[in-house]
């Protein structure tokens, strides 16, 4: 199989755009000490960002709410928000999440 150069050059300038923003801060901020507010405020964009995420695909679809319980994403959501707190562990969650799933839709 032939590779023309313009897509090996699409290819190489694509991994360059996509490293060189992750790298460059890397290396900056690693040269420096966060205050310890900044740490702290810093620690909770995961947490922000994976809610956001995990959100927006419970409650909502095609712009529109989901709140109601023929929503199969929104009930296998509770037993698994639940595991989450109690377990403090990612497997757990992420096991008990597919579970719950693969039972609704076995019964619904």
């Amino acid at each position: 199989m032939e590779v023309s150069w313009g897509i090996l050059l699409i290819i190489l300038g694509t991994a360059l755009v996509t490293f060189l923003p992750r790298v460059i801060p890397l290396m900056v901020l690693s040269r420096f000490e966060l205050p310890e507010w900044a740490a702290r405020w810093l620690s909770f964009v995961p947490t922000s960002v994976m809610a956001a995420l995990v959100g927006q695909e419970i409650f909502m679809n095609d712009g529109e709410w989901l709140l109601s319980f023929r929503n199969l994403d929104f009930i296998a959501a509770i037993p698994t928000f639940f595991i989450a707190l109690k377990t403090r562990s990612l497997l757990a969650t992420v096991l008990s999440g597919i579970i719950t799933m693969m039972l609704l839709r076995v019964f619904f």
